[in-house]
Formats: C-alpha cells, sequence, structure tokens
C-alpha cells in the first residue's frame, strides 16, 4: 500500500467510530511502522449472543488486519467464572468450565464472520492462569491498591451506596491487565464500558518491565429502542447471525435519530455521503426511510450477501409496503381446537407458555390479520388461518381434518 494511502488508512482507523485514544501519537507511529503489532481482544464467554453492538469492536479489528496487524484474541475462560460487574449492581453468576467452552465456540464462530481467521491468533487465560500460584496472586494483586481500583465508577457507586462488591470482583480488572502481559500487547481494543479496565492494563505492563498498551475504545451502541445500549437482555438488540429478512427488518425499524450512528459505525459508506443524506432529512428533502434501506442493505449484505441482502428488501416491500404475505409460509399442524398458547410454542413463535402470554398481552399477535389479546383465547380453526407475532414472523395453522382431506 503506498505511503499516503496508508496514512489515509490509519487516519481513519484512528478517528471513524472512535471515542477516545490512548496514546493517538504512539499508536499511530505503530501503525505506520514496519512491525506488526500485537492488537489485545477480550472475548467474555459468559453469554454466546453477539449483536451488533459487537460488531463495531470487530469491524475495527478487521481494520488493523487491512493495514498488516496481528489480533490476539483472549478468551477470559477465568474471568468468565469470576465475573465483572461491568456497570451492575451486583456479581455475575460464575459458570462451570464446560459452559464457558461451548459459550465461547459460539462467540468465536460468530466472530469470524468479519475478522480474518488467518490473521488472528486465539489464546485462552488458562494457559498462564493455570499455572499461577498463591505466590503469583499476591504478587499481582501488590501491584494495584484498592483506592485506585475504586476510581471505576460502578465500584465507587456500590461502595458509596453499602452494597457488596465480592473481592473475586476486584480481581477481574488485575487479571485482564495481566492478560496484557502475558502476550505483550501494543493495543487493547474495548467499548466505553470497559476503559478503566484498559487503563489498569497500562499500570500493570509497566510494573512488570514492559512498554504500556495503547487503547482504543468505541462507542456502546444504542439499541433499536433508540435509548438503552444494544443488549439482549434489554430486547432491543440485531444479532448477527439473524436471518436477513429478520435483520433487515429491524434495522428499517430503528428511530430515526440513530440513522448517522449506524451507518458510521456498521458501514464503510464514506462520511461525505452520510453527511449529505443527514441534511437531506434535516431539509425534509430525503426520506428518512430511504437512507434507513441503505443501511439494512449494506450490513445485511456485509454479513450474509448481496443476493440475501436483495431478497430481505423484497421480502420488506412486500410486507410492509404492499401490505402482502410473505410469498411462503411455514405449514403448522394442529388440532382443530387449541389454546392460542400452546399454539404459538407449538409454532415455534414462543419458546414457553409464559413468553406466549407475554406476546399476547402486549398486543403482538395476530389471526389472519385480527388482534387477539386475551392470553386465555381457545383457537377453534374450520379451515387454515394465518398466525402473525409481531411485525415479520408468520405461519400458516392448518388443522389435522383439513391437512388430512
Amino acid at each position: 500500500m503506498p505511503r499516503h494511502n496508508r496514512e489515509a488508512a490509519v487516519d481513519r482507523l484512528l478517528t471513524r467510530g472512535v471515542v477516545d485514544v490512548i496514546a493517538r501519537d504512539s499508536l499511530r507511529r505503530k501503525l505506520l511502522g514496519d512491525r506488526p503489532i500485537r492488537v489485545k481482544y477480550g472475548v467474555d464467554p459468559s453469554r454466546p449472543d453477539i449483536h451488533l453492538g459487537h460488531y463495531v469492536c470487530f469491524r475495527k479489528l478487521r481494520e488493523f488486519q487491512e493495514l498488516g496487524h496481528h489480533v490476539v484474541v483472549i478468551v477470559g475462560d477465568w474471568t468468565a467464572r469470576i465475573g465483572d460487574p461491568s456497570g451492575r449492581s451486583s456479581q455475575r453468576t460464575m459458570l462451570s468450565e464446560e459452559e464457558v467452552r461451548a459459550n465461547a465456540q459460539t462467540y468465536l464462530d460468530q466472530f469470524f464472520k468479519v475478522v480474518d481467521v488467518s490473521r488472528t491468533e486465539i489464546t485462552w487465560q488458562s494457559r498462564w492462569f493455570d499455572r499461577f500460584t498463591l505466590a503469583d496472586v499476591i504478587h499481582l494483586t501488590a501491584k494495584y491498591t484498592v483506592a485506585k481500583m475504586l476510581d471505576r465508577d460502578d465500584f465507587a457507586r456500590r461502595y458509596a451506596e453499602g452494597s457488596p462488591i465480592a473481592i473475586t470482583e476486584l480481581l477481574y480488572p488485575l487479571l485482564q491487565a495481566y492478560d496484557s502481559v502475558a502476550i505483550q500487547a501494543d493495543v487493547e481494543i474495548g467499548g466505553t464500558d470497559q476503559t478503566f479496565n484498559l487503563l489498569v492494563g497500562r499500570d500493570i505492563q509497566r510494573e512488570y518491565g514492559q512498554e504500556p498498551q495503547d487503547i482504543l475504545t468505541v462507542p456502546l451502541l444504542v439499541g433499536t429502542d433508540g435509548t438503552l445500549k444494544m443488549s439482549k437482555s434489554y430486547g432491543n438488540y440485531i444479532g448477527v447471525t439473524e436471518p436477513p429478512e429478520e435483520m433487515f427488518g429491524k434495522l428499517m425499524s430503528i428511530p430515526d435519530h440513530l440513522i448517522g450512528d449506524y451507518l458510521r459505525l456498521l458501514t464503510d459508506i464514506p462520511e461525505e455521503r452520510i453527511d449529505a443524506w443527514l441534511a437531506g432529512m434535516e431539509r425534509g428533502e430525503i426520506n428518512p426511510r430511504d437512507v434507513k434501506e441503505q443501511l439494512a442493505l449494506t450490513v445485511v449484505r456485509d454479513l450474509h450477501s448481496p443476493e440475501a441482502a436483495e431478497q430481505a428488501r423484497e421480502h420488506f416491500d412486500r410486507l410492509f409496503r404492499r401490505h402482502e404475505l410473505p410469498e411462503t409460509l411455514p405449514d403448522v399442524l394442529v388440532d382443530p381446537e387449541q389454546r392460542l398458547v400452546t399454539l404459538l410454542v407449538q409454532a415455534g413463535m414462543a419458546g414457553s407458555n409464559n413468553e406466549a402470554r407475554r406476546l399476547i398481552q402486549q398486543g403482538g399477535v395476530r389471526l389472519d390479520g385480527q388482534r387477539v389479546d386475551d392470553p386465555e383465547h381457545i383457537v377453534q380453526l374450520t379451515r387454515p388461518v394465518v398466525l402473525q407475532v409481531g411485525k415479520r414472523r408468520f405461519a400458516r395453522l392448518v388443522p389435522r381434518e383439513a391437512a388430512t382431506t
């Protein structure tokens, strides 16, 4: 890559979709140097769910790789068994080794939909922590103070409130920091909720005689509700492995004020074009729906394929612009008289009776286009009817007698 092109790519990496860089001049010098740098990324395998909030980090890691640098993924199998509060009001539940391994494999399968596996090194904390003795732990803890640990916002808040803070939680940032020592990280990337832990890594590297890692933080993507950070627990997430039609539809449903952030964080569309679209929206010359369509097409194309993106657009248009049913509906054979709650579970629209009741009470369930609000509703079928949950899930309920005649 020519020098001027490389400098432009480095400047883009350090600015687009970035909250902070510590220390910017140091990292820029490393990125332009001849030696491939080691880019640390920690994987929390306490949950296997990957959504577009994670995708923001993944895309930035891929930028490092495109410049010839080396991503080192650390699977936090030890820290997952301890629990990082990350702003929560209580300690996470500890996981078994088997749960951690299963979650980590699911996470990595999704991770490599974006990041180049050939330029990635995967390592597990247990490589070094399995050999740690009590003396090693004491030696590590002696390199940091409780006063500095309480600078972390969630620890400080809980301490002021008199809420319990387990010693294991105080160990988490130190163990994550030691990971940087173990792999000799040049830079670590993470969301803004991890800034404190990343800074501890710099301090601990100095204590062990290493040059402190640089830090690059990216924003926490706001979820589809337009308010809270994207999270499965909040129900405002878009999973990276969701079917194209589901992903496209969710992106089309985001509030208008999120369009700019989503375009900058989830796509490579040039800044100038994004600015022009947003200005056109502000003047009322561009319909936000048309910009969301470009966003949805780009993300679905990148995570699935161009063909899948076009099919997802056609599916969306058919349902929400032309108000037609999908071309094909899954048939579900059911008894001619059945509780609606049971039918939702049988059709795979709900994972349990309780979830089915909640969907009905929230007004998200329709039979042949008519909303049903009563969780105790009994469905009597003399012919096939269309069951709809939310805006994008459909099935055809076929009574068994009709199916055999």
